[in-house]
């Protein structure tokens, strides 16, 4: 069987370990899961309201163009709808970004560590990868700026970024997009923007008609709580827009993710109140991690990242296992002796903490 080659070299996409999984392994009746920075105040209880009525004509396909929920994002971002793609969740973008503007023979650039998505389905494409290392969990624009050539299609920027946290400067983006050749595709990826904690914001969607060449990405999975039903979108130039449409499979939306959405939408309260405890809470894990001399990254998500710990992050994350709870080591996102945790609901974390702080001391001990 000829498959590309480099899938031969590549790995399937790992998710963390199923809760149930977790539970039959260590014989625990509670676990909480720290791991896919998911909500855990769940979802708008108006969604969970709507969703029966979402049940009729499952026979029919959904509406390819997903029109109703265009027009609701185009309404709320003041965007035209050819200025929008919808995928099943933002990843599903991101492939089809990169079976667009990505080939043999042309090359991509990006942070390291960054969203493990962006090289697997650069490679895939057979594009190079240029994985530019971060300094202290921020993209180092000006040597992101140097790997740029002639054969760049595509330059990946996420912000906050994703598993350091850490978010580009307004003055920073925008001196980066001036010096960005007008060929070249840039990518902003902003899953966690809506936690953002800061005015030094670049508004890439008020950067749109300045630079074609700018798309941003955004998602329903992390604070809108809809990670099951797979609701990401895109925004940019219509030309942008229209090649990208070209890839995108038939009707990638179900009907009851457009629906679902859509409600979503209309009920900000929700994400206001789900954004404000996230941020007391992180806020609490922070003073912890000071109090204890824990280094971490500056974090504008739903989750931290520490780092320059005693032990790698796979024992961390195996002894955090043990107990019930599932975070994510940092040993396989690039970062050795780290580990990357969803900031839970406050009783999650003031369990989690003292765990921590249980086996941290015992190593420091033995």
């Amino acid at each position: 069987m000829r498959a590309k080659q480099i899938l031969n070299e590549l790995t399937a996409y790992k998710p963390g370990k199923p809760m149930e999984e977790v539970r039959k392994e260590f014989g625990l009746d509670r676990i909480v899961k720290l791991a896919s920075n998911e909500n855990p105040y769940g979802f708008s209880a108006k969604v969970k309201e709507a969703l029966p009525t979402f049940a009729d004509e499952q026979e029919i396909y959904p509406d390819g163009y997903g029109t109703a929920l265009k027009e609701k994002l185009a309404k709320r971002f003041n965007v035209g709808l050819d200025q929008l793609v919808l995928g099943a969740g933002s990843d599903e973008i991101i492939m089809m970004l990169c079976r667009t503007f990505l080939a043999p023979g042309l090359n991509t650039v990006m942070a390291h560590p960054s969203f493990s998505q962006y090289p697997h389905h650069a490679l895939i494409e057979g594009a190079e990868v240029r994985a530019i290392e971060t300094k202290n969990g921020f993209h180092d624009l000006p040597a992101m700026l140097e790997a740029i050539d002639e054969k760049t299609g595509i330059v990946w920027l996420c912000t906050p970024n994703n598993p350091t946290g850490n978010h580009i400067a307004k003055a920073d983006f925008e001196n980066f997009l001036r010096q960005v050749p007008k060929e070249v595709l840039v990518v902003a990826d902003e899953a966690y923007v809506d936690f953002l904690e800061t005015d030094d914001y670049f508004d890439t969607l008020a950067a749109l008609s300045d630079y074609p060449n700018l798309i941003t990405l955004r998602t329903f999975s992390k604070a809108y709580g809809l990670a099951a039903l797979r609701v990401g979108y895109g925004i940019g130039h219509p030309e942008v827009i229209h090649k990208i449409n070209v890839v995108r499979s038939p009707f990638n939306n179900t009907t009851i993710a457009q629906k679902a959405a859509i409600v979503a939408l209309d009920d900000q309260e929700f994400i206001k109140d789900s954004i404000a405890k996230n941020n007391q809470v992180k806020h609490s894990f922070l003073a912890f991690c000071d109090a204890h001399q824990i280094k971490y990254y500056e974090s504008h998500t739903n989750f931290v990242l520490i780092y320059d710990l005693p032990v790698s992050g796979d024992a961390v994350f195996q002894h955090m296992l043990s107990k019930g709870f599932i975070i994510r080591s940092g040993d396989a996102l690039g970062i050795p002796n780290s580990v990357r945790i969803t900031i839970g609901n406050e009783q999650d974390m003031t369990e989690f903490t003292v765990l921590l702080d249980q086996f941290l001391t015992s190593v420091k001990e033995s």
